[in-house]
């Protein structure tokens, strides 16, 4: 059986010398992996972080691993991929999804949410130092449990005005917010324990030192 997907890269693993899993989220499936054969030939770029294909999907009776063919980049996110710091930004919010959402994870609304605020982000041009904050909180708004004050303050400590500031603020405004770099990592960090407590999983993200020397 085969049939035609949408989805978003979250990450990839590899199989051997020509093939791939690629982790997505779709909105069918939500956060699963997939089979690529020939990978090198369908071109390593497509599988960049966040990006968003189109691929058709053949089941395998036999296994739970199927297989992607036909692969197609549904948008090109020239905005992210010509800009190294957003870039290196996708890199840590692809991980976040992958390691905060379960497979098989599903919650209605999520992919969408995720498609719109991966374009956001794509067509801003200035003043999105603090875009990777702001998708940190929406993911817990998307995920069920919109972050107040009360509970993020145990998480915080110190930098509580500063996240009472983040939490208050509309998109635009949050955007303009003047924090520092050393200011974002440290918010980046407590909203990433927040994370990892209300979803009860352990949040070792690789890719956070790269924002620290990101937002030096």
């Amino acid at each position: 059986m085969q049939q035609s997907l949408e989805f978003i890269v979250l990450g990839t693993t590899k199989v051997g010398e020509n093939a791939l899993v690629v982790h997505t989220l779709s909105r069918e499936y939500g956060r699963r992996g997939f089979l690529v054969r020939s990978a090198k030939k369908a071109g390593t770029a497509l599988f960049l972080p966040l990006n968003i294909l189109e691929a058709d999907v053949r089941e395998n009776p036999r296994s739970e691993l199927w297989t992607l063919s036909g692969i197609t980049l549904r948008d090109p996110l020239s905005g992210i991929r010509s800009r190294l710091d957003k870039s290196a930004v996708t890199l840590f919010l692809s991980e976040v999804l992958f390691r905060v959402l379960r497979d098989g994870a599903n919650e209605d609304g999520l992919y969408e949410w995720c498609v719109g605020s991966i374009l956001t982000y794509n067509a801003l041009e200035a003043d999105y130092a603090n875009y990777h904050l702001r998708f940190l909180l929406d993911l817990a708004a998307a995920l069920g449990f919109r972050p107040t004050l009360a509970d993020v303050a145990p998480f915080a400590e110190k930098h509580l005005p500063k996240m009472q500031a983040l939490l208050s603020a509309s998109f635009s405004d949050c955007m303009l917010l003047p924090f520092s770099g050393a200011e974002r990592s440290a918010l980046c960090e407590d909203l990433v324990q927040y994370l990892a407590y209300h979803t009860d999983q352990s949040l070792t993200l690789r890719s956070l030192p790269v924002l620290r020397d990101l937002f030096r």
